[in-house]
C-alpha cells in the first residue's frame, strides 16, 4: 500500500499565558516563537505554569497518581496560587523509577540495541502513568534523542539499519534551557514512498516489534476434521461401523462353512458405514476450513485503518499497522489513539480513557515539553497528563504526539492479547440452531421409537432363530445401525452451517461493494431495516463543494455564475472582489485558512486541500479570488492563542489570534441561520482599508436573511463569517474554562459578533441517489434525511432524492426535541426531514423508531454520532469522512459514503435471509421424507431392513446438510428482492407458502416412493417373473435380486427428487420461473454437477457398499419420470393461495392438537412417577457418591501440593503485588473487541 502525502507538518508552539500581559512582551515572546520554528508551524498557546491547580484530577491505571498538593483556589477569572506541589514518584531516584519487574525482565534486556531505551523502559512511563518514569527517561528531549527520531519531522522514510548507537546517559543528559521543539526540516523536503525502501525500520522493529496484536490462530485442517468428527452421533455410528466390520470379518473368515455355502458380505456394509463417515467428516472439515479462511481475511481487512503520521517531515497516511515506535503522529478530535504515547504538542486535547483505564471523566492532556518545564521548576502536580494510552478516544481538540509503544507492548495491546475472543452467533445462528435441536430431538424420538419397535420383535423371534451368534449379533446391529443413521438423518446440523455460508459469502460480495462488515448480525439485520435516518452531505450529495454564490456585508452580492440568479445587481467573483479592500480580504484569507482544520497537501500527483469539504471550498475561494499563498505560510506568521474545533451542537467553529498591535481578533465560521442571531454590527464599506463597523440594521438582517433563505432554496450549504476584536485575551469578565484560565468559554465571547461574509456552497447530488431512494421505498424502507442544514435546504435536497413527498412532514432539531413521547410517536409516520439536528436529535428519533416497532439503521460519521450509531438495529458510518469512533459505533462501514451502497446492503441482507429460508425449506423436506420412509419401510420388512440402507442414508444427508447448504446459499440477490416489503421481526422463520411447499413436496415423495416401495413388484411386473421362474430356491433368489433391484429404484427415485426440488427451492414466492439467473450461480451448477455424477455412479459402481444392483434404462426412466413431476407439482402447490393454505394449516392444527393433548396427558402420568423416582435415585444415591469423590480427589491434590507451598508462598505474593501494579484496571464495559476496527481508503 502506497503512502498518500498530505501536508507539511502543523507543529503546535507554546506561548505564555495572555491574560494581564503587556502587548511588548506578547509581541518579544512571539518573535522568539516564531524563530524557533519552520515557516508552517501553528503556534498555540500552552495551560498556565506558574499558576497551575494542585489535585487529583488524573487517575491513572493502578490510582498511583496520588497528589498531595495543597492548593489556594479563588474564583473562576482570579490567579490559582500554588503552594509546594509534589507528585508520585517526585521522590524516587531515576533507576527506581525505571526498574524492572520479575514478570517482564525480558522487556528490558535487548541485545545489541542501538537505541538508548528498552520496551520495559519505555512501558514504565504508561502502566501505570508514571511522572518519574517520564522524568527518568528525559522528558520528551531525552525520548526523542533516545528513540533516533525528531518530533518535528518524525522517522526518516530512508531509515533501515541504525549504525550509530546511543546510551541511556546520552539521551537522558538533562538540558540547561527549557525543552522547545525539534529541529526545522524543510516543506521542500522530497518524501520516498515506503516501497521504495528496502528493509524499512529494521532495527526499530527488530527492538520495539510492529503494531500488530498477535491474531488467535485459525484453526487447522486437521483439527476441524476432528472437530467434524466429534459429533456425538457420528462417532455412535462409527462405533456401530466398527462392530458391524468386526462381526462380518468374524462371519467370512473365523467360522467354518461348506463349500456349497456362499462366502458373507456383511463386512462391506461396515466397512461402507466407515467411509461414509470419512466422507462425510472430510467434506464437514473442509468446508469450515473454507469458511475459517474467508473470516481470518475479512477480520484482517477490518481491523486495519490509516493514520495520519509525519515522515521526514511530510504528513502521510500509513497503515496502523506501520506504525513505528519513534513516529510523530497527528491527533485531533474523534481519533482513536494508535499506539502509547507522549504528546508533544496540542491545544485542548481531552480524551475519553474508559475503555482503557475505567476512568470515565475526560482526561485534560498536557504538551511534554510543558510537563518537563513544570518538573524542572518544581511545580509539577498529579494534574499534569502528557500520555496518550492507545485505545481511548480523542473527544477535542488536535495535536501531534511521539509514539512510546506500540503492539503487544502496547498497553491495550496487553489487555487485548489476553481477551481475544471467538466470534459470537448471529442471532438468525442462534434461533436456527434452536430449531435444528427440536428438529433433532423429533428425529431422535423417531429413531428410538424404531428401534424400540424393531428390538421388541428381534427379541420375540429369538427363540425361533436358529442362525450363529454372530448372525443374531449382526441382525441386532443392523438394528441399531438403522435407529442410529435416521438420527443423523434427521438431526439438521447443516441449518447453522447454511447461516454462516450464507454470511461469508455476502460479507465477501458486500466488500466489493463498497459494505465493510464489521458485524455479522448487522448482514442479516440489514435485510429486514424498515426505515433508513440518512445523513445528507456526502451520502446523498457527492461531496464536492464548491463556492458558488455570496454576499460580502449585507449588500455586495456576488455569484460564480451571475447569468444563471435571477437578481440583476450581482457581480462576477473577480468583479466584487476587485471593490474589496486589501484589509477585507486579510480578514477573509485569515476566517479561511487560520480558521480552519484542512491541510494543504499532494494527491494523486496533484497539489490540493485535503480535509473537511466545506474547509476546502472556502480554501479554494480564498486561493483563487483572494490572492491566498500557501496554507502553511498563512498559519506561519499568525499567533494563536485559542482554538474552538467545530461542535455539531453549536454548528460553528472558531479561532482566537493575537494581531501585531496587540490585541485580539476572534474569528467564528459555521451555520448561517445560527450565526447570524449572534451578529449586531456589520462592515460598513468593504472597500474601505480602515474595515469600519455599522450596526446590522433590521432591513439588513432581514436581506441576509433572505439570502440565506435563496440559497438553501437553491441547495446551496450557507456558511457565515464573523469576527470580533478584544483588547485583551480572556476578555475582561469573560467565563473561562475550569482548570484553565487562558482559555474562554466560546458562549461567553461569541456574542456582538461583526457580520463579515455569507457564501452558498453547492453540494451536487450523488449519481444515481435519486434511483437508490426509489428502490427502498419500493422495497417497503422509509428514508429520512437527517441533517444539520437549515429547512430551506434541507426541503430542497429531499425533494430532489425524492425522499420529501407533498404530504411529508419537516421539522427542525430543536422543536423536534421539545415534543413528548406521545407526540413524536404521532408525527414520525410523516416525518421525512430533520434539519438543523443536532447527534442527540439522531439518537432520540433512532430510539422513539425503534419504540414503535421499526428496523432502523442509521447512517453517521461524527464523534457525536456514536450513540445514535450503537442504539441502531444497523449503523453505518462513513469510510471517507467518519471519524475513528463513529467507525467503531457501526455495524458496517460504507467505504464510498454513498446512499446506493446502502441498497445494496438491503439487498445482500434480504439474499442471506432468502439463502437461509431456501435450505430450511430443502432440508425439512428431505427430513420429513426420509425419517418417514425409513421408518414405515423398517417396521413393514420382515427382516426389519429400511429401504434406505445407513449408508444411502449417509448420501441423503452429505446431499443436504453440505451440498445444498453451499448450492443454496450462493444465490446473488437481483433487483427484483426489492419488490417486496420487509420481514417483521417477529415473523416466524417457516412461512404459510414454506410450509406449503414442504409439506406439499413430502407428500408427493412419500406417496410416490411408497408406491414403488409397497406395489412396485407387481406395477414393475417382477411378480410375474417369480412366478414363471421354475423352482423353489431359483424363485427366492430372483426374488432377492428383484426386491435388491427395486430398493435401489426407490433409493434412486429418491435422490432424484431432492436434486428436482433443490430447483423448486431457489423460489421463496409463489412465481414460477424457477431457473431464474440459474446461469449466472456457478455454485449452484457445479454442486448439482456432483451430486449427479456422484448419484450415477454410487448406481452404477456402488454394488455392495450401498446395498444396490445396477439398473438398466428402462428403470433409469422409471426413475427420472417418477422424479421430474416434484416440477409440475410444485407449480400447482404455488397456484395455491397463501390464505386458503393457511387456513387448511389452522384446521389440521386443531385436529393435532385435539389428538395429542390427550396422549401427551397419558403419557406424563406414566412418565412423571419414573422422573421423580429417578430424582430421588439421584439425589439419594449418585449426587452423594458424586461429591464424595470430588473431596477425595481435592484431598489428594491439596496433599501432594502441601510440601511446595512455602517455598513458592514469597514468589506469588511478589507475582501478585507486581500484578496488582502493573496489570491496568479494567472497568466492566472493556470492549471485547479492539476500538481501532476501521477502514479508511486509499490511493
Amino acid at each position: 500500500m502506497s503512502n498518500k502525502l498530505l501536508a507539511p507538518p502543523i507543529s503546535i508552539s507554546i506561548s505564555p499565558y495572555h491574560q494581564n500581559s503587556s502587548p511588548e512582551a506578547d509581541a518579544n515572546s512571539s518573535t522568539s516563537n516564531a524563530s524557533d520554528h519552520p515557516i508552517f508551524s501553528l503556534q498555540v498557546p500552552a495551560s498556565p505554569t506558574a499558576t497551575s491547580l494542585g489535585g487529583d484530577t488524573l487517575r491513572s491505571r493502578a490510582n498511583s497518581f496520588n497528589s498531595i498538593a495543597e492548593t489556594a483556589r479563588s474564583r473562576a477569572n482570579s490567579d490559582v496560587k500554588t503552594v509546594k506541589s509534589t507528585y508520585e514518584g517526585s521522590d524516587m531516584t531515576d533507576e527506581d523509577a525505571l526498574r524492572p519487574e520479575n514478570r517482564n525482565r525480558n522487556d528490558f534486556e535487548v541485545i545489541d540495541n542501538p537505541f538508548a531505551f528498552s520496551p520495559g523502559q519505555l512501558g514504565k512511563t504508561i502502566n501505570p502513568k508514571s511522572l518519574a518514569a517520564f522524568r527518568a527517561l528525559g522528558g520528551i528531549k531525552g525520548l526523542e534523542k533516545g528513540l533516533k527520531t525528531d518530533i518535528v519531522a518524525g522517522l526518516s522514510v530512508d531509515e533501515t539499519l541504525i549504525s550509530e548507537k546511543i546510551s541511556f546517559e546520552e539521551a537522558t543528559r538533562p538540558e540547561k534551557s527549557k525543552e522547545t521543539l525539534g529541529p526545522t526540516i524543510s516543506p521542500e523536503e522530497s518524501i520516498l514512498p515506503k516501497d521504495q525502501v528496502a528493509g524499512q525500520f529494521h532495527d526499530r522493529k527488530r527492538v520495539f516489534k510492529d503494531n500488530r496484536l498477535p491474531t488467535s490462530k485459525p484453526l487447522s485442517i486437521w483439527r476441524l476434521f476432528w472437530n467434524a468428527f466429534n459429533d456425538r452421533v457420528l462417532l455412535i455410528l462409527t462405533a456401530a461401523a466398527v462392530v458391524s466390520l468386526a462381526l462380518g470379518v468374524y462371519e467370512a473368515v473365523g467360522q467354518d462353512k461348506s463349500d456349497s455355502e456362499p462366502q458373507s458380505l456383511d463386512w462391506v456394509e461396515g466397512l461402507a458405514i466407515a467411509i461414509a463417515v470419512a466422507i462425510v467428516v472430510l467434506v464437514t472439515g473442509l468446508n469450515d476450513y473454507r469458511r475459517e479462511k474467508q473470516f481470518v481475511a475479512l477480520n484482517a481487512k477490518k481491523d486495519d485503518r490509516q493514520v495520519k503520521a509525519i515522515r521526514s517531515g511530510k504528513s502521510v497516511l500509513i497503515s496502523v499497522y506501520d506504525v513505528m515506535v519513534g513516529d510523530v503522529l497527528h491527533l485531533e478530535s474523534g481519533d482513536s489513539v494508535p499506539a502509547d504515547g507522549i504528546l508533544i504538542d496540542g491545544h485542548g486535547i481531552r480524551c475519553d480513557e474508559s475503555s482503557a483505564t475505567g476512568e470515565s471523566d475526560a482526561m485534560k492532556k498536557t504538551s511534554g515539553s510543558e510537563v518537563w518545564n513544570r518538573i524542572m521548576n518544581e511545580t509539577a502536580t498529579s494534574k499534569l497528563d502528557p500520555f496518550l494510552i492507545s485505545g481511548s478516544k480523542v473527544l477535542e481538540g488536535v495535536g501531534t504526539y511521539l509514539v512510546t509503544a506500540v503492539g503487544v507492548n502496547s498497553s491495550f495491546g496487553q489487555v487485548m492479547v489476553s481477551l481475544q475472543t471467538e466470534n459470537e452467533g448471529t442471532p438468525l445462528q442462534i434461533k436456527l440452531a434452536r430449531m435444528a435441536n427440536w428438529i433433532g430431538y423429533l428425529g431422535t424420538g423417531a429413531a428410538g421409537l424404531l428401534f424400540f419397535i424393531l428390538l421388541v420383535r428381534f427379541l420375540a423371534g429369538l427363540s425361533s432363530n436358529n442362525e450363529t451368534s454372530a448372525k443374531k449379533g449382526s441382525a441386532f446391529l443392523d438394528i441399531l445401525i438403522v435407529a442410529v443413521t435416521i438420527i443423523v438423518v434427521a438431526v439438521p446440523e447443516g441449518l447453522p452451517v447454511a447461516v454462516t455460508l450464507a454470511l461469508s459469502f455476502a460479507t465477501k460480495k458486500m466488500l466489493k461493494e463498497n459494505n465493510l462488515v464489521r458485524h455479522l448480525r448487522a448482514c442479516e439485520t440489514m435485510g429486514n431495516a424498515t426505515t433508513i435516518c440518512s445523513d445528507k452531505t456526502g451520502t446523498l450529495t457527492q461531496n464536492k463543494m464548491t463556492v458558488v454564490e455570496g454576499v460580502l456585508g449585507s449588500n455586495l452580492h456576488f455569484a460564480r455564475d451571475p447569468a444563471s440568479t435571477t437578481e440583476d445587481d450581482i457581480l462576477t467573483f473577480p468583479a466584487a472582489f476587485e471593490r474589496t479592500s486589501e484589509s477585507v480580504k486579510k480578514l477573509m484569507v485569515q476566517s479561511s485558512a487560520i480558521n480552519s482544520t484542512a491541510f494543504e497537501g499532494e494527491e494523486d500527483g496533484k497539489i490540493t486541500f485535503i480535509g473537511s469539504k466545506t474547509e476546502t471550498a472556502i480554501l479554494t475561494l480564498a486561493k483563487e479570488q483572494l490572492g491566498m499563498g500557501p496554507v502553511a505560510e498563512e498559519r506561519a506568521g499568525v499567533d494563536v492563542v485559542q482554538l474552538i474545533p467545530f461542535d455539531s451542537d453549536r454548528k460553528c467553529m472558531g479561532v482566537v489570534i493575537r494581531l501585531k498591535s496587540g490585541g485580539y481578533r476572534l474569528l467564528v465560521k459555521g451555520a448561517a441561520e445560527l450565526l447570524l442571531a449572534m451578529a449586531t454590527s456589520e462592515l460598513g464599506d468593504v472597500s474601505d482599508e480602515s474595515l469600519q463597523k455599522r450596526d446590522l440594521s433590521d432591513s439588513s438582517r432581514r436581506q441576509l436573511s433572505s439570502d440565506i433563505n435563496h440559497f438553501a432554496s437553491n441547495s446551496l450549504r450557507t456558511i457565515a463569517m464573523l469576527y470580533k476584536d478584544f483588547p485583551q485575551w480572556p476578555p475582561a469578565g469573560a467565563e473561562t474554562l475550569e482548570g484553565d484560565p487562558s482559555m474562554a468559554v466560546f458562549e461567553d465571547v461569541c456574542q456582538k459578533m461583526t457580520f463579515l461574509c455569507l457564501v452558498g456552497i453547492q453540494d451536487p447530488l450523488r449519481e444515481g441517489v435519486a434511483q437508490a431512494v426509489q428502490k427502498c421505498q419500493d422495497a417497503g424502507v422509509v428514508v429520512r434525511m437527517v441533517t444539520g442544514d437549515n429547512v430551506a435546504t434541507a426541503s430542497a435536497i429531499a425533494t430532489q432524492c425524492g425522499i420529501k413527498t407533498p404530504d411529508g412532514l419537516v421539522m427542525e432539531g430543536p422543536k423536534f426535541r421539545e415534543l413528548s413521547d406521545e407526540k413524536m410517536d404521532e408525527l414520525l409516520p410523516r416525518l421525512q426531514v430533520l434539519a438543523r439536528s443536532s447527534p442527540d436529535d439522531k439518537r432520540i428519533l433512532v430510539s422513539r423508531l425503534k419504540h414503535l416497532g421499526e428496523t432502523v439503521a442509521v447512517t453517521g460519521d461524527g464523534t457525536n454520532d456514536g450513540p445514535a450509531l450503537k442504539i441502531a438495529d444497523v449503523g453505518f458510518s462513513m469510510g471517507i469522512a467518519g471519524t475513528e469512533v463513529a467507525k467503531e459505533a457501526s455495524a458496517i462501514i460504507l467505504l464510498d459514503d454513498n446512499f446506493s451502497s446502502i441498497v445494496s446492503a438491503i439487498m445482500w441482507g434480504r439474499s442471506v435471509n432468502d439463502a437461509v429460508a431456501k435450505f430450511l425449506q430443502f432440508q425439512i423436506t428431505v427430513n420429513i421424507t426420509a425419517v418417514i420412509l425409513a421408518f414405515v419401510s423398517a417396521v413393514s420388512s420382515s427382516d426389519s431392513q429400511s429401504v434406505l440402507s445407513a449408508v444411502q442414508l449417509l448420501w441423503v444427508n452429505l446431499i443436504m446438510d453440505t451440498f445444498a447448504a453451499l448450492a443454496l446459499a450462493t444465490d446473488a440477490p437481483t433487483e427484483k428482492i426489492l419488490d417486496r416489503k420487509p420481514t417483521p421481526k417477529r415473523a416466524a422463520l417457516i412461512t404459510t407458502n414454506m410450509w406449503k411447499m414442504i409439506l406439499g413436496q413430502a407428500v408427493y415423495q412419500l406417496v410416490v416412493t411408497f408406491t414403488l416401495y409397497f406395489a412396485g413388484f407387481s406395477i414393475l411386473g417382477y411378480s410375474t417373473r417369480v412366478k414363471n421362474t421354475v423352482g423353489t430356491q431359483a424363485q427366492t433368489d430372483l426374488s432377492d435380486v428383484l426386491h435388491t433391484e427395486l430398493n435401489t429404484i426407490v433409493f434412486n427415485t429418491f435422490v432424484w427428487m431432492q436434486i428436482f426440488n433443490e430447483f423448486n427451492n431457489r423460489r421463496l414466492d409463489n412465481k414460477l420461473n424457477i431457473f431464474e439467473g440459474v446461469h449466472r450461480n456457478y455454485f449452484f451448477l457445479v454442486i448439482n454437477a456432483i451430486m449427479i455424477g456422484g448419484q450415477v455412479l454410487i448406481i452404477f459402481v456402488g454394488g455392495l457398499a450401498f446395498q444396490i444392483k445396477r439398473i438398466d434404462g428402462t428403470q433409469w426412466a422409471v426413475c427420472i419420470g417418477c422424479a421430474v413431476p416434484c416440477l409440475l407439482w410444485a407449480i400447482i402447490l404455488r397456484s395455491i393461495p397463501d390464505k386458503y393454505a393457511a387456513k387448511l394449516f389452522a384446521f389440521a392444527g386443531k385436529i393435532w392438537l385435539a389428538i395429542a393433548r390427550p396422549v401427551l396427558r397419558v403419557l406424563a402420568l406414566i412418565f412423571t412417577p419414573v422422573a421423580q423416582g429417578w430424582r430421588v435415585l439421584s439425589s439419594a444415591v449418585f449426587q452423594p457418591a458424586h461429591r464424595f469423590c470430588k473431596r477425595t480427589i481435592g484431598m489428594i491434590f491439596r496433599r501432594k501440593a502441601a510440601p511446595n507451598k512455602a517455598s513458592s508462598t514469597d514468589e506469588e505474593g511478589g507475582n501478585m503485588k507486581l500484578k496488582s501494579r502493573n496489570v491496568p484496571q479494567m472497568s466492566h464495559e472493556l470492549p471485547r473487541q479492539p476500538p481501532p476496527i476501521t477502514l479508511t481508503t486509499a490511493s
